[in-house]
């Protein structure tokens, strides 16, 4: 594009100048560029033009220029100027085009519409406090705390920790971490062995610090040799058991270097030392009660302490006695030989569950009483097998881990047990008719033997009166052969025919006949050669 130097004369002309800044900038400009800006060279390429708000360089430009005067070097334009809408309409330097170009390019484009306002960003506002600051480890120059993070920590989010120290009975508070910390256990390094910290957590984002978290107390700075640790024997793990009277002595061994100061509390309380003795040594802690009672009876807490680390257990002592008979025993109903009674459990339980109860009953003529009923859970039952004419009285112990109450509770109505007229008369029962024909329960089966070789033929029969049995071969009655065997028991009828030879073989049958009829059954008895091997042919 060819230069226009005929723009750069007309510089003083401030009609001119005013048209072109109108058509480079869509609003006016609040204040005019400084005198020092060149008016004659347009922005190098790859330079942002005059940005909105700036004057333009016609205007600039002092009216006294010369027009035939050498561009001076373009002076950059401020940081806060913006960039130009298009590159390809700022003319580079090398080509000598004059702002004016840059003008009649502006005019020619069309003006941009502008951004909505983003409406203004919600308030900043620090986290709430850590929560639960403690401390995990220590030793002679380091101290190892951890905490919880805040309960609020809003739209802001949170950008870590910073943890702070002091010595003990000062204010003058000190950073030891130079960046938060992200996480929530931090080692405080390079401590002096002896000094007294105060420690503090403070929650940081981007609206500013939270509260502190400090701990309740100094840390003393110095080497703990073993922790202390409460060694609770199996046999106080669960619930301790003991009869009022009894002697109690409970050893509670323990750990710790150096020695653990021991303190002891009941049910949260501190303890009655006129009631529980307490004797401590460097390894283990006696309980001692020479006569327990009932209101001995609770939960004990030990605890051990070395300097800032300490260790609890705790056991439940329950000291327990016979309790109350019951409290009410009646006798709601009466029939036959039975006797229903209820009853309401005691008072008194001994301190410990009621485990069942014992029921009696005395004869009122002999006054003796006899147990109907021991270790029975429920609170009614009915006594059954009395003697009819007999009165009866009724009493009832409690039982639990200690025994039997020593009291009973007495029934105050007696059970007479009335006699009735009873005529017996025995059952009639009728004969059952078991008379039956025979019939064979199990048949006979067809067999094959081989000759020279026993075999036997079983069958079972059944019919009342007892049936006779009778064996045939082809309908011929064997009768006493003694080359067969039959025996007939309980039903089982057998039949052996002894070294079978050619002619023994047959239809077997065998008959079973009593008064109400007859019944038979038969097989085939196949009597084979023996396999006779080719060197005996020969």
């Amino acid at each position: 594009m060819p230069s226009k130097p005929a723009p750069i004369k007309k510089a003083a002309n401030k009609e001119p100048a005013k048209k072109e800044e109108k058509a480079a900038e869509p609003e006016p400009a609040p204040e005019a560029a400084p005198a020092e800006a060149a008016p004659a060279e347009a922005p190098a390429e790859g330079e942002a033009a005059p940005a909105e708000g700036e004057a333009a360089p016609a205007e600039a430009a002092p009216a006294e220029a010369p027009a035939a005067e050498e561009p001076k070097p373009p002076t950059p334009p401020p940081a806060d100027a913006a960039a130009a809408p298009a590159t390809e309409e700022a003319a580079p330097a090398a080509d000598g085009e004059a702002p004016a170009a840059d003008a009649e390019a502006a005019e020619a484009a069309p003006e941009e519409p502008k951004a909505p306002t983003p409406p203004p960003p919600p308030p900043k506002e620090p986290t709430s406090a850590p929560v639960d600051l403690f401390i995990e480890d220590k030793n002679d120059t380091s101290v190892t705390i951890i905490w919880s993070q805040p309960e609020t920590i809003g739209h802001t989010g949170l950008d870590g920790y910073t943890i702070e120290i002091a010595k003990d009975g000062t204010e003058d508070w000190k950073a030891v971490n130079e960046e938060p910390q992200k996480s929530c256990r931090y080692v405080i390094k390079n401590l002096t062995t002896g000094d007294r910290l105060k420690i503090r957590v403070v929650a940081v984002n981007a609206g500013g610090r939270s509260g502190p978290c400090a701990l309740p107390e100094a840390v003393l700075v110095k080497e703990v040799a073993d922790r202390p640790k409460v060694r609770m024997p199996r046999f106080l793990r669960q619930r301790y058991v003991a009869n009022v009277g009894a002697k109690i002595n409970l050893t509670i061994p323990f750990t710790g270097k150096p020695k653990p100061v021991v303190s002891w509390t009941k049910d949260g309380q501190p303890l009655d030392t006129k009631r529980v003795n307490i004797r401590s040594t460097d390894r283990d802690s006696i309980v001692f009660i020479r006569a327990a009672e009932r209101d001995d009876s609770g939960v004990f807490e030990m605890c051990v302490k070395v300097d800032d680390f300490e260790d609890k257990a705790q056991f439940i002592l329950q000291i327990v006695e016979l309790p109350g008979a019951p409290a009410s025993l009646k006798i709601v109903d009466t029939w036959g030989f039975n006797v229903a009674l209820e009853w309401t459990p005691p008072k008194d339980n001994g301190n410990t569950e009621i485990t069942g109860y014992s029921i009696q009953k005395a004869d009122k003529k002999t006054g003796d009483w006899f147990t109907v009923l021991e270790h029975y859970h429920r609170l009614n039952a009915t006594i059954s097998d009395l003697i009819m004419g007999n009165t009866y009285n009724f009493r009832a112990f409690s039982e639990n881990k200690c025994g039997i109450s020593e009291s009973a509770i007495v029934a105050k109505q007696e059970a007479k047990i009335l006699k009735t007229g009873i005529d017996y008369k025995p059952p009639e029962y009728k004969e059952r008719d078991s008379s039956e024909a025979p019939k064979f329960t199990t048949s006979l089966n067809d067999r094959a033997t081989t000759v020279g070789y026993s075999t036997k033929l079983l069958c079972s029969v059944r019919g009342s009166p007892k049936p006779k049995v009778q064996w045939m071969k082809n309908q011929m009655i064997i009768g006493d052969d003694p080359k067969y065997r039959q025996i007939c028991v309980q039903g089982i009828c057998s039949l052996e025919i002894r070294k079978p030879g050619n002619f023994d073989g047959g239809v077997y049958s065998c008959k079973a006949k009593n008064d109400h009829g007859e019944a038979t059954v038969s097989c085939k008895l196949e009597v084979k050669q023996p396999a006779v091997a080719d060197a005996d042919k020969k």
